[in-house]
C-alpha cells in the first residue's frame, strides 16, 4: 500500500483535568472516504478539530504527505490543499451561486473578489465547471439565499473543491438534510473524490450514511479509538454496538444513532 495521504499519530488533548482525546492514531489514503464516528462525548469533534487546526494538541502529530499541519493558520492549510465543509454551510446568501464559487477560486489564488468587475474576468469558466460537477450549473445566476438547503450543501462542496484539495474535511456534511438528500450528497462526494483522488475525513451521526458511503470507519468512545475497519466490520463489532446501544441491540438499516 502507498504511503498515507493523512497520518494522525498519538493525538492527545485535555481540558483541565478531563482527557478528551487520548492517544488517537489513524491514517487516510488518497481517494478514500474515512468516517470518524462515536457517541456524544466520545471525543470525535475534538479529534476533528485537532486535525483541522482549530485546536492544538497537547501531544501527537498530524501530517499531510509527510508535512506537519500543526500550528498552521487556516489560509496556510488552504494553500497546502486542505479544504473543509461545515455542519452549517458557510456560503454568502446575498451573492449569486456563481459568485460564491468565484470567490473561492480567487481565494485559492490569494486574490480578493470584486463584485463590480465583469464576471468573465474572475474565473467564470472554472466556476461554471465546478457548478456543473455538483449539478448546480442551472442555478448559477440565482441568489444563494434562494436555494434549497440540499443545494446549498452542494454549493459548499463546489467551493471546497475550488483549491483543488488533496484533503477534504467534512464536519457533519448531511446534518439537517432529508434521507434522499443525504445520500445524493454523499454519492456525489464519493464520485468526485474518486475522480480527483482526494482523501476525505468526515464526521457523521447518520449511520445509514456512514455504512453506505464510507470506505473505512474509525470509532471513538471516551476519548479513545476503540475500533476501525470497513463499514461491514464496524456494523457487526460487538464493542461498537455496546457503546452505542448497550448489550443486546445491533445497528440496522436507517439507524440514526
Amino acid at each position: 500500500m502507498s504511503a498515507p495521504l493523512l497520518q494522525v499519530s498519538a493525538l492527545r488533548k485535555s481540558f483541565g483535568g478531563n482527557v478528551a482525546v487520548n492517544d488517537v492514531s489513524f491514517t487516510l489514503q488518497a481517494g478514500e472516504l474515512l468516517a470518524l464516528i462515536g457517541p456524544n462525548g466520545a471525543g470525535k469533534s475534538t479529534t476533528f478539530n485537532l486535525v483541522n487546526g482549530q485546536l492544538a494538541p497537547d501531544a501527537g502529530g498530524v501530517w499531510l504527505d509527510g508535512q506537519s499541519l500543526l500550528g498552521l493558520p487556516p489560509h496556510a492549510l488552504w494553500r497546502m490543499g486542505v479544504s473543509r465543509t461545515f455542519q452549517v454551510a458557510q456560503t454568502f446568501a446575498s451573492f449569486t451561486v456563481l459568485q460564491n464559487v468565484q470567490m473561492a477560486l480567487l481565494s485559492a489564488q490569494g486574490q480578493a473578489f470584486n463584485p463590480w468587475l465583469h464576471a468573465s474576468r474572475q474565473h467564470r469558466d472554472e466556476a461554471l465547471h465546478l457548478l456543473d460537477q455538483v449539478q448546480l450549473a442551472a442555478y448559477a445566476h440565482h441568489a444563494c439565499g434562494a436555494l434549497a438547503y440540499g443545494d446549498v450543501k452542494r454549493l459548499e462542496l463546489a467551493m471546497a473543491l475550488a483549491n483543488q484539495p488533496r484533503l477534504l474535511l467534512m464536519d457533519e456534511p448531511t446534518a439537517g438534510m432529508a434521507p434522499d438528500e443525504r445520500h445524493a450528497l454523499m454519492d456525489l462526494t464519493r464520485q468526485l473524490v474518486l475522480q480527483r483522488h482526494v482523501g476525505v475525513l468526515f464526521t457523521e451521526h447518520s449511520m445509514d450514511v456512514v455504512f453506505e458511503h464510507a470506505h473505512r470507519v474509525v470509532v471513538m468512545a471516551r476519548g479513545q479509538l476503540i475500533a476501525h475497519g470497513t463499514p461491514l466490520q464496524i456494523q457487526h463489532d460487538p464493542q461498537v454496538q455496546a457503546v452505542y446501544f448497550g448489550s443486546g441491540k445491533t445497528f440496522h438499516k436507517g439507524s440514526q444513532a
